[in-house]
């Protein structure tokens, strides 16, 4: 495996590389010229010759310059070649997400463009521990991964992290808090703020079932239909631009799906979680701004 991108020779801009040069030496764990086009172009000739190309994006906002290395080439390696070669080592890293400042060039999450591709996996963890697994899982998939780190997490999510080896499943949702009165579906650091929105809502007695889909592309639509036809209300939460953003693939599917079975809208009561999230994400915003003043 090789880990190359951007500053990760010294630990890079959020030290997530720190030490593995000591441990790896530089063949393995070395720096590039500024250019995300070279980098993962230069990641797809390492995983097409049968090695694992761990490759970062400094920030996400700038995985653009790679966008078409990554839709128009490592997407389409496998089936434009019959099956004969493939990039399927290739995962690219990339820290996305609002951190409470960085305006337009460091807070973006632009995973609904890359779910648009078929022949590449996406992938968001919600916390160290999902980090860890969902990571290892991706290096070792026979597919190309986009891995998007929601920023805030490096700073503010503490979670006991095991030692050994172990990995979690991809494209599998994870139910995090059962419920009957209303499904709630997100991915990344959202899923706190979803959670603690839940807790808020059970307070007024509506029962919350929390999903983390962890996956997007392939996402686990089974998990999430067998929920809404449990509750009869779903609502969907992230980060990203609401035109075109991938809760928009999640609703029109599961209205696909569960027609018959979703309830009105929502009443009063309902229509609190969707004040108190925004809410929550606000002063989520507001306190992450002040603290990287």
């Amino acid at each position: 495996a090789y880990v190359f991108g951007e500053d990760v020779g010294f630990g890079g801009v959020f030290r997530c590389t720190t030490g593995l040069v000591d441990r790896f030496g530089k063949r393995r764990v070395f720096n590039t010229p500024l250019c995300e086009q070279g980098i993962v172009g230069f990641g797809i000739g390492l995983a097409a010759m049968g090695n694992r190309a761990i490759a970062e994006i400094q920030f996400a906002d700038y995985i653009f310059p790679a966008f078409d290395q990554i839709v128009n080439e490592a997407a389409k390696f496998r089936y434009r070649s019959g099956n004969q070669f493939n990039c399927g080592g290739l995962t690219i890293r990339a820290p996305y997400g609002a951190v409470g400042h960085g305006g337009h060039y460091h807070s973006q999450s632009p995973e609904a463009f890359f779910c648009h591709v078929p022949g590449i996996k996406v992938v968001i963890p919600r916390s160290p521990r999902q980090a860890k697994g969902l990571l290892l899982s991706c290096i070792r998939d026979p597919n190309p991964v986009v891995f998007f780190e929601p920023k805030w997490l490096y700073r503010l999510a503490v979670e006991e992290v095991p030692e050994h080896d172990y990995m979690l499943p991809l494209s599998e949702a994870e139910v995090i808090r059962e419920g009957s009165d209303i499904t709630l579906v997100g991915w990344g650091a959202q899923l706190s703020i979803m959670e603690q929105a839940s807790f808020e809502a059970e307070k007024d007695g509506i029962s919350c079932e929390l999903i983390d889909l962890r996956t997007l592309i392939p996402w686990d639509k089974e998990i999430v239909e067998a929920s809404v036809k449990k509750t009869g209300r779903l609502l969907i939460t992230h980060e990203a631009p609401v035109t075109a953003g991938f809760g928009a693939e999640i609703s029109a599917s599961i209205v696909e799906r569960c027609f018959l079975r979703i309830e009105y809208p929502c009443n009063g009561r309902q229509c609190d979680i969707t004040r108190n999230i925004f809410h929550l994400s606000t002063m989520h915003a507001q306190t992450t701004r002040n603290s990287n003043r």
